[in-house]
């Protein structure tokens, strides 16, 4: 590679990644950003750094002194070929000088005249650019500026005030650019997770039954919307009112769709007849199928409801057991001694179906662990499914009752935590009322 030759201006050039010697506060950039997504906010914090990219064998000084809005003097690498330009664009440039008439790898001048800036763009896509161009040329420039420069220049009217200016418009611009790309881009995720969320909970199906049904969904604090907490209750023609809770492990958008998944294949599974076992087991190989990695798991809760409501069955698949709340009598939860694994743990694995006896009048409430698993106060212990139970009696006693029992439950777990939970929670209640 041959030695670069230091141009005579009161700005250096860098060439073949060095940067030339230089006068004290001109030399290159010791202020790197984090990352490309920060180059231009970085603009507003330290010097200013420009990148010419233009092929001048005769050295002839096109870029004269810059300084930037506050009386700082704009640093200036050049490069005479993409191939220096892009050992030299670090995170620490702010803008590139493009000369159009540069050729494009690999390509025939004919072919595009516009084929070296599309190049840059595509080496570059977050950094400023300014394209240059013959004088009188405006057409050339101004399809630079469709195809992506933030503005263009005519090559011989070039003055430092004027391409100063220039310089730290292109920067404001595309920083404003990338904000409102970043901004659209938000906005296309928030209505991707609404429509996840409106999957995730959904209206229940029970037109006919007397049950009164209340349910209640909150993130975790690092989700806005999605969680892969999951729930669903449905009515069967036979009268059977069926509920289901469930929680894929992980958090974000794909234990969210898988969540969705499963609790869409529940709700067509069981208004097709399947029960218990048979259905779990379906659900399991649907799991195995859909998710991305094998170590994915979920667990679940069904309860399957007789039509006078006075019984229900009962399936956990590495769930905690449901509260139930009977006048006259302390809420307590329903029997676990026989909780099966949770689907995608293990292949050929069996869930049995308990019977319990509800009564005449009672609530039923159904959570995931988000609910239980919160910390109490600063020290490290948890509030635990007993300590559930405890609230949960104290907010009964209190006369709280369908969405205000949820409501306060969940609020109540919160405080006691000392702000949002870490976890996803989602509960669920039923009402039998006599």
């Amino acid at each position: 590679m041959p030695v670069p030759i230091p141009r005579q201006r009161a700005i250096p050039a860098a060439e073949c990644g060095q940067a030339q010697a230089a006068p004290v506060g001109v030399g290159p950039s010791k202020d790197v950003a984090t990352s490309k997504e920060d180059v231009a906010d970085s603009a507003t914090q330290t010097n200013l750094t420009l990148l010419l990219i233009e092929d001048d064998p005769g050295g002839s000084p096109i870029v004269p002194d810059l300084l930037d809005s506050a009386g700082k003097p704009i640093r200036v690498r050049t490069a005479r070929n993409l191939t220096e330009a892009g050992r030299l664009l670090t995170d620490d440039v702010h803008c590139i000088l493009l000369d159009l008439a540069l050729p494009a790898p690999g390509r025939d001048a004919g072919d595009d005249e516009l084929a070296v800036l599309r190049h840059v763009l595509e080496l570059a896509p977050r950094h400023a650019v300014l394209a240059l161009t013959a004088s009188g040329d405006a057409e050339r420039g101004t399809e630079a500026v469709r195809v992506g420069a933030q503005d263009y220049l005519f090559r011989d009217e070039l003055d430092g005030r004027l391409l100063s200016r220039a310089i730290r418009y292109a920067v404001e611009r595309k920083r404003s650019d990338s904000a409102e790309r970043r901004l659209a881009e938000g906005r296309v995720r928030a209505q991707e997770n609404r429509r996840l969320e409106r999957g995730l909970l959904p209206t229940p199906l029970l037109e006919g039954s007397s049950l009164r049904f209340a349910a209640r969904y909150r993130p975790g604090r690092s989700r806005a919307l999605l969680g892969g907490d999951f729930y669903d209750t449905v009515r069967t023609p036979d009268g059977t009112v069926h509920a289901m809770i469930g929680d894929v492990c992980g958090h974000g958008p794909d234990e969210a769709a898988l969540g969705v998944e499963l609790r869409i294949a529940w709700r067509a599974l069981t208004l097709a007849g399947l029960c218990g076992d048979e259905l779990l087991g379906t659900l399991q190989q649907v799991l195995e199928h859909e998710r991305s990695d094998d170590e994915i798991f979920a667990t679940l809760c069904t309860v399957d409801i007789a039509p006078d409501g006075r019984r229900a069955g009962l399936c956990l698949a590495g769930h905690p057991a449901p509260l139930v709340a009977r006048p006259g009598r302390p809420a307590q939860l329903l029997p676990y001694e026989n909780n099966g694994p949770a689907l995608g743990l293990l292949p050929g694995a069996r869930w049995p179906r308990m019977q319990v006896e509800l009564g005449s009048e009672w609530s039923l409430m159904l959570y995931t662990d988000g609910l239980i698993e919160g910390r109490i106060g600063e020290g490290r212990e948890r509030l635990g499914q007993d300590g559930m139970v405890k609230m949960v009696r104290r907010q009964l006693s209190e006369g709280l009752r369908g969405e205000e029992l949820l409501r306060a439950a969940v609020n109540e777990v919160r405080q006691l935590n000392g702000g949002e939970l870490t976890d996803d929670v989602a509960v669920l209640l039923l009402d039998r009322m006599g």
